[in-house]
């Protein structure tokens, strides 16, 4: 499970779709509606918002607004109820590596995004989040 903190902007198609539907699941298990994926790493930082129902419907949304955006029909309604919610930060060192980490896999996958990002040497978090001085997150899994 990849559930990004960069702008869903940045994904190609297939990754675009591949956060949707890890997101989807991502709200089920919140919702304890799964077996599995239930202590998933990436789903700490959603637990521990005051909201996180409310939280993983924000991102949800962003990246429905994104999918719309593009001309693809994402289904609005398994999104759930909106809500404003706070902000989660994100620190600049977990947004390094998972930029890198996306470009690796754009180079591979879909060389016309690679390109067109880049010259992006800041990209933008997706709206869910807010950037704060710091490291790679505790939850990440990395190779170092």
């Amino acid at each position: 499970m990849r559930l990004w903190s960069l702008h869903p902007k940045y994904l190609d198609a297939q990754g675009l779709v591949a956060l949707w539907r890890e997101a989807l699941l991502a709200r089920a298990v919140l919702r304890g509606k799964t077996r599995g994926y239930k202590h998933h790493p990436q789903l700490d930082r959603f637990r521990s918002h005051r909201h996180p129902l409310s939280a993983i419907n924000a991102y949800l949304y962003s990246i429905h607004v994104e999918a719309s955006a593009r001309g693809y029909a994402f289904d609005a309604g398994k999104i759930g109820p909106r809500r404003p919610v706070a902000l989660i930060p994100v620190a600049t060192g977990q947004i390094r590596h998972e930029w890198k980490h996306l470009r690796h896999k754009l180079s591979k996958r879909a060389p016309y995004a690679s390109k067109r990002w880049s010259t992006t040497k800041s990209p933008g978090t997706h709206s869910l989040f807010r950037r704060v001085d710091g490291p790679i997150a505790s939850w990440e899994r990395t190779n170092q």
